[in-house]
C-alpha cells in the first residue's frame, strides 16, 4: 500500500468529522486534525476507530496520543501493518 493511498483513505475517513472544510483542500501529511480541520477530541476517537476498521489494525493508547496529523496517522498505520 502506497503512502498516497493511505493518505487518501485517511482523508476519506476524517471528512465526515471535519468542521473546517477548507482544511481538506490542501490535505497532506502536515494537516493537523485539531487545528487545520477543527475535528473535536470526541470525534478524533471516532476517527481512530474508523482507521482501525479500515486498515484492520489496533491502535494502542500511546500511538493514539501521537496521532495529531495525517502524517502521524500514516506512520502509525504503516508501522501496524508491517507488524
Amino acid at each position: 500500500m502506497t503512502d498516497k493511498t493511505i493518505l487518501e483513505k485517511i482523508k476519506a475517513i476524517v471528512t465526515p468529522y471535519v468542521q473546517r472544510k477548507e482544511g481538506l483542500e490542501d490535505f497532506d501529511e502536515k494537516t493537523d486534525f485539531l487545528t487545520d480541520l477543527k475535528i473535536n477530541s470526541a470525534n478524533l476517537v471516532d476517527v481512530i476507530l474508523d482507521v482501525e476498521d479500515e486498515f484492520n489494525i489496533e491502535i494502542d493508547n500511546t500511538s493514539m496520543e501521537g496521532m495529531l496529523t495525517a502524517g502521524d496517522a500514516k506512520r502509525i498505520i504503516l508501522a501496524k501493518i508491517e507488524n
